[in-house]
């Protein structure tokens, strides 16, 4: 379990690495260099609606890498999941700038960015499904939380490299060729997940399917079109947190309050490294409390904590960014790092792929894709205190707090072995 657990941890941090450079540099330089043409806030938003179309994507490749994992295997797709978003992050990396070859380069950044996002996709499902499913039942919130820890370590990877690059050159270097540094490093890493990955063993639970589903896809909507729709909507309030601290905060604490992208950068990292480091603790409540608990309390904490995150960023004040951002990392772990267990128990296993990797994609969809954007445009006109984005994140959390309600209960409950009676 701790070799499996471990590859599937540095295959997701791979893969998210790749989704989540590109978010920083949306944040951060892609606006000007692809959309110069527009005004700030015009090519802000632009560039935030390239990185919405990732999660447009997401979907698409939960559906097809989902009837592969459901047909052929969780392995199978942990490995062309891979390939494909190593590859295109890599290409993001090499696109020439408008200045360069005019409209052709924001359309290939969105084909790109959408390839991308059929990658992450299918990344999800497999990987947490393949370690799920060979869990010991009482303890499969606690292994399935490593694949959760795994954006953590992306996002963290992806960002220091930013950071780096960021304090060590001028801002016309960083500009012209520095930022495309994470993007061409993507390339060593996917190499080495694939390597990591190529031993892993397939799914036991699979295995037993005797009658694996011939079209999941459809499958699903015939039979648990609800059971997505309510996971997507519980689920949004996780990504909207997320985005909001990782990628809109980035933006408006550097072109709004005029805070440096250092300074940013490691108020944000700082925060994240907090978020991973609870995910398995926060893992094992579930395992002990149940799944459905702390979704509920990861949803009433970030409710209540988004007006207060929103005021703290504004004083521009590193400390209490940090204590603003974490708050609301630690409100979103406490959904998420048990979202691992939680998706797949909800499925029958024959459409399991597709049904849970479904229902997480759509859930960003709904909040990743674009609370960056809305954000955005609620911040512009408003005072110096966004108290509009600390509404709409506060109306996203109702939301899905109503959807978890709706959801069931599935840890496992030991069952009592009853010795016979003497005699």
């Amino acid at each position: 379990m701790l070799r499996l657990a471990a590859a599937s941890l540095a295959g997701t941090a791979i893969e998210f690495y790749d989704f989540f450079a590109y978010g920083t540099a949306a944040a951060l330089v892609l606006g000007p260099l692809f959309f110069p043409t527009f005004s700030p806030l015009a090519g802000t938003l632009a560039a935030f609606g390239t990185f919405g179309v990732g999660f447009v994507a997401r979907p698409l490749g939960s559906v097809l890498f989902g009837h592969l994992g459901d047909r052929r295997g969780r392995r199978p797709v942990l490995v062309a999941s891979l390939l494909l978003t190593g590859a295109s992050t890599v290409a993001v990396g090499c696109v020439p700038t408008y200045g360069t070859i005019g409209m052709a380069a924001p359309v290939l950044l969105l084909v790109l960015r959408f390839l991308q996002g059929l990658g992450v996709g299918g990344e999800w499902g497999g990987a947490v499904l393949l370690t799920a499913e060979h869990a010991p039942a009482g303890r499969r919130g606690l292994w399935s939380s490593f694949p959760q820890i795994g954006p953590a370590v992306g996002f963290l990877l992806a960002n220091g490299v930013m950071l780096a690059l960021s304090a060590s050159l001028t801002d016309a270097q960083f500009a012209q060729w520095g930022w495309r540094v994470p993007f061409w490093a993507a390339g060593a890493l996917a190499l080495g997940g694939l390597w990591l990955r190529s031993s892993l063993a397939e799914s036991p639970r699979f295995l037993e399917i005797d009658d694996p589903a011939r079209m999941p896809f459809a499958e699903v909507v015939r039979h648990h079109w609800r059971l997505v729709l309510l996971t997507a909507g519980a689920l949004a309030i996780g990504y909207a947190v997320f985005y909001a601290v990782t990628t809109w905060s980035l933006a408006y604490g550097t072109e709004r309050l005029g805070v440096s992208r250092t300074v940013m950068l490691t108020c944000v990292m700082a925060a994240v490294v907090v978020k991973g480091s609870l995910t398995p603790v926060m893992a094992l409540l579930g395992d002990r409390y149940g799944r459905k608990p702390l979704c509920l309390a990861g949803c009433t904490a970030s409710a209540l904590w988004m007006f207060p995150m929103v005021a703290l960023l504004a004083t521009g004040q590193p400390l209490l960014m940090f204590l603003g951002f974490t708050g609301a990392l630690i409100a979103f772990i406490t959904m998420f790092a048990v979202i691992a267990a939680y998706l797949p128990e909800l499925y029958e296993p024959r459409v399991r792929c597709t049904g849970a990797a479904v229902g997480y994609n759509l859930g960003g969809v709904l909040g990743g894709a674009l609370t960056p954007i809305v954000a955005t445009a609620l911040a512009e006109h408003g005072g110096r205190v966004p108290w509009a984005v600390g509404a709409y994140l506060t109306a996203i959390a109702l939301l899905s707090l109503g959807c978890f309600a709706l959801l069931p209960e599935t840890r496992p409950v030991p069952v009592a072995v009853v010795e016979p009676v003497a005699g």
